[in-house]
């Protein structure tokens, strides 16, 4: 069997360490579009958006709601600081469901642009907090796994 490179990923927010292990790929979303990380990569910076960060390991993958920050991509290292990050566990999703309707009740009303803007952020953030907290654990079947 062939063994699959890894790199380490780390994800930080301000208050605490939300992942801090091996990963095979990671796709995350950039403000200029996803951005896929595999072994080896060049060094890179890049500033995250509002987004689903996708971690593949062991024929897995995991998502992490990730809320703006920074990565930086060097020796099969990626180290994202996040202003916040959230695994599906972490969502009350019920909560966000109630936001989302608010936000959208909100938007038939005449509001002032700094509204406005600020409820475009936080509908960014529920549609992430949904996306994340919905998607089930891929486990794929070892026998779809080739062995050379």
């Amino acid at each position: 069997m062939v063994a699959t490179r890894k790199l380490n990923l780390r994800i930080t927010t301000p208050d605490n360490v939300k992942y801090d292990d091996d990963a095979e790929m990671v796709i995350m979303r950039c403000i200029t579009g996803d951005m896929g990380i595999l072994a080896d990569h060049e060094p890179a910076s890049a500033i995250l958006d509002y987004g689903v960060l996708r971690i593949f390991k062991d024929n897995e993958e995991r998502r992490i709601a990730v809320f703006g920050g920074i990565a930086q991509v060097g020796d099969n290292k990626v180290t994202i600081l996040a202003n916040d990050a959230q695994w599906p566990e972490d969502i009350d999703l019920a909560f966000v469901e109630a936001e989302r309707s608010r936000i959208e009740r909100r938007s038939q009303e005449d509001l002032d642009d700094l509204t406005i803007q600020r409820d475009q952020v936080l509908m960014r953030r529920t549609l992430v907090q949904m996306e994340v907290s919905t998607f089930p654990l891929i486990r794929r079947s070892s026998t779809s796994k080739k062995e050379d």
